[in-house]
């Protein structure tokens, strides 16, 4: 398997490992994540997901499986299938999710980097969404994850002209939260991923859906929201939140 998970701790980290293609994603990866991120969702002890490479992000979709497995319209279609569901499996997980990109993060590389809810950057990586090179279309819900990220101008730009972008731009334009010398990316993220995970995670966890639900249109409240509101005042975490500035220590969430 080219895909490693480890779940030990309250931060689970993905990796990408198929340094030789410089991780380029093949079918059967894009096929395995619904299944690895349904185990970080059915894991209680895991609060947090860091998703990596390795001196590369990804470089983008394995090519060379384009004459093969995504040969013709319906092996296009099944493999456009398989892609669609692994970067909705990120998006929809319940718990916040952290890309560590260092190097090339190109097509479907920076689909699943976008697909997570914050990117932290070496000053290395190299962005890009290549489908204009390659006669494809992206996905209605990839783009909208881009233009939800950077805005439509810059979307436009990145998947018309289907060039790359350096760390400074991506800082510039939204695309990426954070940018740090690459030999800080894996202490930078940790240190991230360990601060959230310390939160309290009936507030992090609805944020992220309150989030989904704003980037989907909504503006007004509804009883799904309010529902949130009622979860947290009755959460053990709130009550802990509030003895603990009462007492003036830090919570134990």
């Amino acid at each position: 398997m080219t895909l490693r998970l480890d779940l030990s701790g309250p931060v689970a980290v993905l990796t990408i490992d198929r340094p030789a293609k410089r991780n380029a994603l093949s079918f059967e990866m894009w096929s395995a994540l619904p299944g690895l991120l349904k185990r970080v969702q059915d894991d209680d002890a895991v609060r947090v997901l860091v998703v990596r490479g390795g001196e590369h992000f990804s470089a983008g979709a394995d090519i060379s499986e384009f004459a093969t497995l995504r040969r013709g319209a319906e092996g296009a279609a099944r493999y456009g299938e398989a892609v669609h569901n692994g970067e909705r499996a990120i998006v929809e997980l319940g718990k916040p999710t952290i890309a560590a990109v260092a190097g090339f993060c190109v097509g479907g590389g920076c689909e699943i980097a976008l697909a997570c809810d914050l990117r932290v950057a070496a000053d290395n990586a190299r962005f890009g969404i290549t489908p204009a090179k390659l006669g494809i279309v992206y996905s209605l819900t990839s783009t909208k994850q881009l233009v939800d990220v950077v805005g439509p101008a810059w979307a436009k730009q990145i998947l018309f002209s289907g060039e790359l972008v350096d760390a400074a731009t991506a800082l510039r334009i939204g695309l990426v939260n954070e940018v740090v010398a690459a030999g800080q990316l894996e202490a930078r993220v940790a240190e991230l991923a360990s601060t959230i995970a310390s939160r309290a995670q009936v507030s992090v966890r609805g944020a992220k859906r309150i989030v989904a639900r704003i980037m989907g249109g909504q503006s007004e409240e509804d009883d799904a929201v309010r529902a949130l509101y009622d979860e947290a005042a009755h959460s053990a975490e709130y009550a802990e939140g509030v003895a603990a500035f009462l007492e003036k220590r830090a919570p134990r969430f």
